[in-house]
């Protein structure tokens, strides 16, 4: 079975924003943004989501990616 990853530091290049200021924005701690960004999660709320694509300007399917094994 293939699996999720999270694509959130590309992102965040290409947006030119740190982990702070997106922590900041969405609402959520530096420690688990950076669990999320560094793919050390297993379950991401729909609420954390739409905050991160609200505040990076894009879809999930731009920080979400499916990989097969």
């Amino acid at each position: 079975m293939g699996k999720i990853v999270l694509r959130l530091d590309r992102m965040m290049v290409e947006r030119k924003i740190s982990l702070n200021e997106l922590a900041d924005r969405v609402g959520i701690t530096n420690v688990n943004l950076s669990k999320i960004k560094n793919n050390k999660v297993t379950a991401v709320r729909f609420s954390t989501l739409a905050a991160i694509c609200e505040a990076l300007d894009c879809n999930v399917g731009d920080i979400l990616e499916y990989q097969k094994d």
